[in-house]
């Protein structure tokens, strides 16, 4: 045998020996599965399951879940009622509703349950370090939450020269795809924070050699995003780099104007679908902006279109079927001894919980003064806001993990509702029927709204 003819078969005996390791770490990573999937399951056992609780038939339904999940969550709750399980691609969920499950989680420790490692699918689109040091979020909690009133004239700013550049005020009608105008434009995370450092890094290091040599208060500092995260993160080395920075100036953006976006579409198909309603909105924003102006302290006294925002979304919003996802850390048990073991998801039925005849009247019909009229009883002025969240109202979810940017986000929702009323007048034959991903509820972005310039009488 020739030496080239060895070293072919050598290299053959390697590729084959590869060939068969993969193979078997592809089986025993299958088998590990397999018996984490059965374990799972039997630790299950007690909770209702909608469809097949087999191994084969359950793979069958989580497929299905894909393409019908309101049908599916529906169905449990009139088979099972206040708990029960449906299966996903990646596990089972445990799905629960009424308030006193719903209290369950709200009061449960971060030992118990955790929405961070529900979200660890996030790692491949934000970075680990996102979400296992989600300093951010203190900063919206904080920072941003105290100085919504100083950057109210900015937001008002922005709000103008958003309209103007998409939404002219010309005399004749103009009908828009509301949903393109306001989604954000996703591109790979790293050229977006190569873009962004490029777009952001000077001024990052010019304020960072700013503190380095005056103190975390230097004078002239400004008042933004940037300032706030380099507060959070001036005595964390670790926290403290350009890159860093601009991936949270990144989510931060992706999330606020994603969400933002969406809930505001909703909004104007509201309006638009209802245009009886907007005479009653506009005397409300025009008497308040008259007396004070377009203030934070402003929106604050807009209690009939609080409780449109909120009606909206209790009724078309985009929170899908699920809310509050958790994941267990530990065995969790619920008050009416209920066990879900370690490492499932939990989740509330939201979409259910918003359209309860136990807790609406007349659920599935649009009643845009429903929380205003709530808030006139004394003692509930606060708890019917939109940015209060409640056992029957979790949009913004509920408990520790509710959304932190929410405080911000009403008051941006009701400037921008604001502009429209006193500036257009909105149209739209029909409510949209709202588009399915999976089991998260979006507006229709094939849709168009007439807007056409408001004519002002005398």
């Amino acid at each position: 045998m020739s030496l080239q003819e060895y070293a072919d078969l050598a290299l053959q005996v390697d590729k084959t020996v590869l060939l068969c390791c993969l193979g078997l770490a592809t089986v025993f990573l299958l088998a590990l599965q397999l018996r984490k999937a059965l374990i799972t399951r039997q630790k299950l056992k007690s909770i209702p399951t909608v469809g097949s609780s087999g191994i084969i038939g359950s793979w069958i339904d989580a497929f299905r879940f894909d393409y019908h999940a309101r049908e599916i969550v529906e169905e449990g709750q009139r088979m099972y009622g206040s708990i029960f399980k449906v299966p996903l691609l990646d596990g089972w969920t445990v799905v629960v509703s009424r308030a006193e499950k719903i209290n369950d989680i709200q009061k449960s420790s971060l030992e118990e349950l955790s929405s961070m490692a529900y979200s660890e699918d996030m790692d491949y689109t934000f970075g680990r370090s996102a979400r296992v040091d989600p300093y951010h979020f203190e900063v919206v909690r904080g920072a941003l939450t105290r100085n919504i009133a100083s950057c109210f004239a900015d937001v008002q700013d922005e709000i103008k020269a958003a309209f103007k550049d998409n939404i002219p005020m010309t005399e004749g009608a103009k009908t828009n795809n509301v949903f393109e105008i306001l989604s954000p434009i996703f591109t790979p995370r790293r050229r977006s924070i190569a873009k962004t450092e490029k777009f952001l890094g000077d001024t990052i290091r010019e304020r960072m050699h700013q503190q380095n040599v005056y103190g975390k208060d230097w004078p002239g500092k400004p008042n933004d995003l940037v300032s706030w995260l380099l507060d959070i993160t001036y005595v964390n080395g670790k926290r403290r780099s350009v890159k860093n920075h601009c991936d949270r100036v990144l989510i931060l953006n992706a999330g606020a104007i994603h969400a933002t976006s969406m809930t505001l579409t909703t909004t104007l198909y509201a309006l638009a679908t209802h245009p009886e309603y907007a005479e009653i909105l506009r005397d409300e924003v025009e008497a308040i902006i008259y007396e004070e102006g377009c203030t934070k302290s402003a929106m604050g006294k807009m209690i009939k279109l609080d409780s449109f925002l909120k009606e909206a979304q209790r009724l078309y919003g985009n929170t899908g079927v699920f809310g509050m996802q958790r994941t267990t850390r530990k065995d969790f048990v619920f008050s009416d001894g209920t066990v879900v073991p370690a490492g499932v998801h939990i989740v509330v039925a939201a979409l259910s919980t918003h359209t309860d005849e136990d807790i609406y009247e007349d659920p599935l019909e649009f009643k845009p003064w429903r929380f205003s009229e709530k808030r006139k009883q004394e003692g509930e002025g606060f708890r019917h806001q939109m940015a209060t969240t409640s056992l029957d109202f979790v949009f913004f979810g509920h408990g520790r993990p509710a959304c932190s940017g929410r405080f911000f986000t009403v008051n941006e929702l009701k400037a921008l509702m604001s502009y429209v009323l006193l500036n257009f007048d909105v149209k739209l034959d029909k409510f949209p029927t709202p588009v399915w991903h999976y089991e998260i509820q979006m507006p229709n972005t094939t849709s168009k709204v007439l807007f056409r310039k408001r004519v002002r009488t005398p």
